[in-house]
């Protein structure tokens, strides 16, 4: 039975469940997708997520750890593992072949059972860290993640979190990154953004760690992709762990993956079972294995950089209609619209009504802050990216095009309407897959 006969199955016994798949469907193949941390994932990955590996149950891991040291002896707590065993160290084995260095392999460790990307950071820090120590992460405010050390998560809750922000030119500062690690002396420092547009240097992030002796974790949930495929630095050799989503550029499924150096892999993997889950979803574990074998293809490579190379025209074209974007561009994915300055200075939009306009237009992103926001509820940006519209095959024209749209939608309320048409007219060259029929 294929996938769209098995649509027609469901719809059968379950047709309320069954229409708003259709509708779900049918918005995605109209509407620009431009979330930087969303994506079509990759096909085959797909048909894994729906496998029959997600009705195994596979608490443990597929081998003991014994003195530090992993065994291949069975780490399982049920029987019936030969298969999902073997699926996990294929997905392990992939995942430290795309990021660790090349000829480095053996000096790392992955584990791909995390849930999701907050996840792993909370075992990395339940793994290598006491309750009450310190760490140093990047604000929210400034384009860091929750996890790294905001007030109302968890990550600052069991841990004394400092945070440092964004320069005078709103880039980091490993000057004033350094001077404020040597009065803290934090136990570990934590890298990587949700929200910024520039190439992080990890080099410089491990001299400040090992000047204070602390350790280093890279989140890189957002870059991952273009990290493994070359297109912006690698974490590794500086970093101690690597965190990541395994969606966003890098097409997977929905989850967490962990990538640490070798010693810190019986730790790690203490932290996240029993520490923090039960049973991994194995489905999820199948389905980033055949991602992470896309993700070392050359056509894979390809992509990360079309979705570098079409963030900068965007970017390009965006300023020349007079939009500001925070830091003057981009050197990833993603990238900031402050509507407090340029073509939108006057106008009395801020992000969350750019961001509902832009939806009516058929155009998806979100309403995000950008620094020097008073009110993290009131943001004044929006943020946006190009790896979903980069699947489907969009390029230099499409985004002249977008950047048009983006300007007519914010001078003109009045033009979405006729903006809705064109977007759609648009997608119906670029359909995404269907699965419902």
């Amino acid at each position: 039975m294929d996938i769209t006969e098995r649509f027609k199955a469901l719809n059968e016994v379950d047709s309320e469940l069954g229409s708003l798949l259709k509708q779900e469907e049918a918005r995605q193949s109209r509407v620009i997708r431009l979330i930087p941390s969303e994506n079509y994932i990759y096909e085959p990955a797909r048909l894994a997520l729906g496998s029959c590996f997600g009705e195994k149950y596979s608490e443990g891991y597929p081998h003991k750890w014994v003195k530090g040291e992993r065994k291949h002896a069975n780490g399982r707590y049920y029987q019936g593992q030969e298969f999902t065993n073997a699926v996990e160290c294929l997905a392990r084995d992939r995942a430290v072949k795309f990021f660790a260095p090349k000829g480095m392999e053996e000096n790392y460790h992955a584990n791909v059972q995390p849930l999701a990307g907050a996840n792993a950071n909370l075992a990395v820090y339940s793994a290598l860290l006491n309750p009450g120590d310190r760490i140093l992460g990047m604000s929210l405010a400034h384009g860091g993640h929750l996890t790294h050390g905001h007030k109302v998560s968890v990550s600052s809750i069991f841990f004394e979190a400092h945070q440092y922000t964004l320069g005078e030119n709103l880039r980091l500062d490993y000057d004033a990154i350094r001077k404020q690690a040597i009065e803290v002396q934090p136990k570990m420092i934590v890298c990587g953004a949700s929200a910024y547009p520039r190439t992080i240097d990890f080099e410089a992030f491990a001299s400040i760690a090992k000047e204070v002796g602390a350790l280093l974790l890279a989140d890189i949930a957002h870059i991952s992709g273009l990290c493994g495929a070359g297109v912006h630095p690698n974490p590794f050799p500086h970093a101690d762990v690597v965190t990541t989503t395994t969606h966003k550029v890098l097409r997977g499924p929905r989850g967490g993956l962990i990538v640490c150096r070798r010693e810190l892999g019986a730790d790690i993997d203490r932290a996240v079972f029993p520490g923090l889950q039960g049973g991994p979803h194995m489905n999820k574990i199948a389905s980033l294995a055949t991602t992470l074998k896309y993700a070392l293809s050359d056509e894979y490579t390809q992509y990360a950089k079309n979705v570098v190379e079409n963030a900068s025209l965007l970017s390009e074209a965006l300023q020349q209609r007079g939009f500001v974007l925070v830091t003057g561009g981009t050197d990833n994915h993603l990238m900031l619209i402050d509507l407090k300055e340029g073509s939108a200075k006057d106008l009395d939009v801020d992000g969350t009504i750019y961001a509902e306009r832009l939806e009516a237009a058929g155009i998806v992103l979100n309403k995000n802050a950008v620094p020097g926001d008073a009110k993290p509820w009131k943001p004044t940006g929006v943020r946006l990216g190009t790896p979903a519209i980069t699947a489907l095959g969009m390029g230099p024209a499409e985004m002249d095009t977008l950047a048009d749209w983006f300007e007519r939608v914010l001078k003109d309320e009045g033009s979405v309407t006729v903006v809705k048409a064109e977007v759609e007219e648009l997608m119906a060259r670029f359909a995404i897959p269907s699965w419902v029929g």
